[in-house]
């Protein structure tokens, strides 16, 4: 990974630093919530609804987010949202040191769970929303791929690669501790993006709410290539999270793992994930982005598959590693590719309506993965249903592949500036 950007680039050394810290405390929470969770019930569907509840927000609030990102100072908007994401996870040490569990109704333990994750996924919709359409502004366009190729390689370092098993210690230690960690990362992260100085951008005139988002919306319909692109990424990521969700009782149910070993896995997926990143960026100059498209698709379908019939932890890790490098190599092309084409003053509108295409999928796959295995459980037993939800998902993303040939077409570079 070249260090030239990082180095000699002010701005974009803050930015980095801000993501790398917050994805930390996002790595370290990523387990500690579900793990937290699984304390409170057993239930597939109820642990399903915490993950629908923080996804719920990519449905109702990105193409809003969209119009505010447009609006606004940018980088103002991503200090506000992680403070105000330290002061919610701060809520959740104060509960869970009120109430630890299995102390309490676990349905009433779940809803609060369930509330803070969704104030939580709230905030983050603004942030992600304000942090890409930022990187345009602050490293010149051809350095595009590469920047976001180390900014996501530093950012699965610090978010799945150290957090996961420093999760898996810090609730060892005591169950709180890992949220109060979670909320100083915001708070260092916040303190990182006040430090940039972005070239100052000069907003469209104000108009109405309607017609700044019709805006968007037209911008995105007339280029096919875009709107397709954000329903297939809407598909992946519904399947993801369908087989994201059940990964802790996977992990504990199946595969006989403890808190220590669940984030072990997830570090697997992180070592794909830096793989990806420092790969994807040149792997996509050689093949062209159709061919990565491609390649990330029918990679992605065989994880799922090796996860669902995985007898031993190390073939899920295998599994893990291959799809994050997958969706960082899809990541890598299709990022790069918006960011590049749409226009600056557009490019928070737009962008907020591809994400909503894109992941407001989320939350309907983490239930469907919950109501999947509840569904097939008293019949199938425990362990045939916890596996399910992998097969299903690589049969829909193989299916997908077939057509990502069929339809799937990207300009190179130069057609796309």
């Amino acid at each position: 990974m070249s260090l030239s950007l990082i180095l000699e680039n002010r701005n974009y050394r803050w930015l980095v630093s801000a993501s790398a810290v917050s994805n930390l405390g996002d790595g370290v929470s990523a387990l500690a919530f579900p793990w937290l969770a699984s304390l409170i019930t057993r239930d597939p569907l109820l642990i399903s609804l915490t993950a629908v509840a923080a996804r719920l927000p990519w449905f109702l609030f990105t193409l809003p987010a969209g119009v505010w990102t447009d609006r606004i100072d940018r980088r103002s908007l991503m200090v506000r949202a992680d403070l105000f994401r330290m002061v919610v996870t701060l809520g959740v040490v104060v509960m869970v040191l009120a109430a630890p569990p299995p102390v309490g109704s676990p349905a009433m333990a779940i809803a609060a769970l369930c509330a803070v994750a969704f104030l939580l996924g709230s905030a983050e919709v603004l942030r992600d929303n304000a942090a890409q359409t930022v990187l345009p502004a602050v490293v010149a366009r051809e350095d595009l791929e590469s920047a976001n190729g180390q900014m996501w390689s530093i950012e699965t370092i610090a978010g799945h690669f150290i957090g996961p098993p420093l999760a898996g210690v810090l609730i060892a230690l005591a169950l709180p501790v890992p949220f109060g960690f979670d909320a100083l990362t915001f708070a260092l992260a916040a303190a990182l993006v006040w430090l940039m100085v972005v070239p100052v951008r000069v907003a469209p005139a104000r108009r109405s709410f309607r017609v700044e988002l019709v805006e968007g919306l037209r911008w995105i319909w007339a280029h096919v290539l875009i709107w397709r692109l954000a329903i297939m990424l809407g598909v992946i990521n519904a399947c993801f999270m369908a087989s994201v969700t059940m990964l802790v009782l996977f992990s504990q149910d199946v595969l006989g793992l403890g808190s220590v070993g669940y984030g072990l896995l997830l570090t697997a997926g992180a070592f794909g994930g830096v793989t990806g990143g420092i790969v994807a960026p040149r792997l996509a100059r050689w093949l062209g982005g159709t061919v990565s498209l491609r390649i990330a698709l029918a990679a992605m379908a065989v994880s799922l598959a090796l996860t669902g019939a995985a007898t031993a932890p190390w073939i899920v890790a295998l599994a893990l590693f291959t799809e994050s490098a997958a969706g960082m190599l899809w990541n890598v092309v299709t990022v790069s590719l918006r960011q590049r084409t749409i226009p600056d003053d557009l490019l928070g509108r737009v962008n907020s309506v591809y994400r909503f295409f894109g992941w407001g999928m989320m939350p309907l796959g983490a239930l469907a993965g919950g109501i999947l295995v509840t569904w097939l459980e008293p019949g199938s037993g425990r362990e045939a249903a916890l596996r399910a939800p992998y097969f299903v998902g690589a049969a829909i993303i193989a299916i997908l592949g077939v057509v990502g040939i069929l339809i799937l077409r990207l300009p190179d570079r130069k057609q796309a500036t």
